[in-house]
């Protein structure tokens, strides 16, 4: 217990640094958390040997899987169902090409460029597809474009995006065998009947407890975990569906989702970065800088290429369409969970999986600090008049979801 508590306690040091370090220097906190894992993870194995950070440590796996299974729930359960209706044309069409303009692109470079294995460049496309919704959410929320109909309209896109890459994780990368029909089967049941069990929950106890909201969520997404990986899939790919199902019962309960966000980027979300961090053999980056310079333009001229013309439509003012491309350029927690996937179940090797993480930590701070600077749509922007002040107590955890 001894050795368990010492260690806990590194790892929560090492998430209070990086809280600090983000705030210091204005970036994400999930980016931030990464980077220290990795700075963290060859110190230990320098100085200590490898696996000194304890990052096989079967609870720290645990605690670290809850965390991006959590982050994958609330990404769907903060979904707008209105604002998907709204702008479906636009979501469908930009959510679909940026998912599948990278994928491609990213596996050709892999495959035929790289001259990586079928299955690994597979998996780089998976990866390299990805939108991040965390650094997506922070933008829009930090200049107020999450009030207009164009943030709402990026954000949905972002969605797409990602239940595009979770899809094919698990549809590329895991057996089609029985217990993946009884998966789909008990599943499908679950989500039709998820709705109207929860507002039944929320009606009867809520008010009594608050507690028994967050217990409802964990025990869906656990158990719905246990079923994929028993079918050898991903645990993620339930969680998000879940999310997506439920958008519409948990996201008029802004009071619940904000503590259930503060207790999953407060503990659970820090194990899993500082964890997908700590994987990332820098002497295999400083090795092969020049790969890491391919994959990260694979990924970014992919989805420019692919997503100019189609946002071009919809959005044909020169700031708008470029500010629009290149925050769907960014990528971290999908993109991290997908590498983190192929390098545990053998499909990359630790250079490999070093590479893409590189690339997708790149992603996620270049086309944001080009987006920033060059191209912010100031004229999209609404004054917003709220009539309801937020109570203080929320003050923190409004801060930290700008993150």
């Amino acid at each position: 217990m001894l050795e368990t508590f010492s260690l806990a306690t590194v790892w929560i040091a090492l998430a209070v640094f990086a809280t600090a370090l983000a705030k210091w220097i204005n970036l994400s906190i999930a980016l931030v958390e990464i980077c220290v894992g990795v700075a963290a993870g060859a110190v230990a194995t320098h100085f200590f040997g490898p696996d000194s950070l304890g990052s096989n440590a079967e609870w720290i796996k645990f605690i670290a899987t809850s965390g991006s299974v959590l982050l994958t729930f609330l990404a769907g359960a903060e979904l707008e169902p209105e604002s998907m209706k709204t702008k479906i044309m636009e979501t469908a069409a930009v959510g679909t090409i940026g998912f599948a303009a990278p994928f491609m692109g990213c596996f050709l470079v892999a495959r035929f460029i790289l001259n990586w294995e079928t299955s690994p460049s597979l998996l780089t496309g998976v990866a390299l597809s990805t939108t991040s919704m965390a650094v997506v959410y922070a933008v829009m929320v930090e200049f107020g474009f999450n009030k207009t109909d164009y943030g709402k309209g990026v954000l949905g896109a972002c969605f797409l995006n990602d239940l595009g890459t979770v899809l094919v994780l698990g549809v590329l990368f895991a057996p089609f065998t029985y217990r993946t029909a009884v998966f789909l089967g008990v599943s499908s049941v679950v989500f039709i009947c998820l709705p109207t069990a929860t507002r039944g929950l929320i009606s009867h106890f809520a008010h009594r407890t608050a507690a028994i909201r967050t217990k409802w969520v964990l025990l869906i997404i656990f158990g719905l975990g246990t079923l994929a990986i028993w079918a050898s899939h991903e645990a993620v790919l339930p969680s998000y569906i879940a999310g997506m199902v439920l958008s519409g019962t948990l996201s008029k309960d802004d009071f619940f989702i904000r503590r259930l966000r503060t207790f999953t980027i407060g503990f659970l979300a820090p194990f899993y970065f500082i964890r997908a961090g700590s994987f990332v053999s820098l002497s295999a980056v400083a090795a092969a800088p020049a790969l890491l310079l391919v994959l990260l333009f694979g990924k970014v001229l992919s989805k420019i290429f692919g997503l100019v013309p189609v946002i071009g439509v919809f959005h044909p003012e020169r700031n708008a369409k470029w500010y629009y491309t290149l925050l769907m350029s960014t990528g971290l927690t999908f993109g991290t969970i997908s590498a983190l996937y192929g390098y545990t179940h053998g499909i990359v090797s630790q250079q490999q999986y070093s590479l893409i993480v590189a690339a997708v930590i790149a992603s996620a701070v270049v086309p944001t600090m080009i987006a920033n600077r060059f191209f912010l749509p100031r004229h999209l922007l609404v004054t917003t008049v709220t009539t309801q002040p937020v109570p203080k107590q929320f003050d923190e955890e409004e801060e930290e979801v700008a993150e």
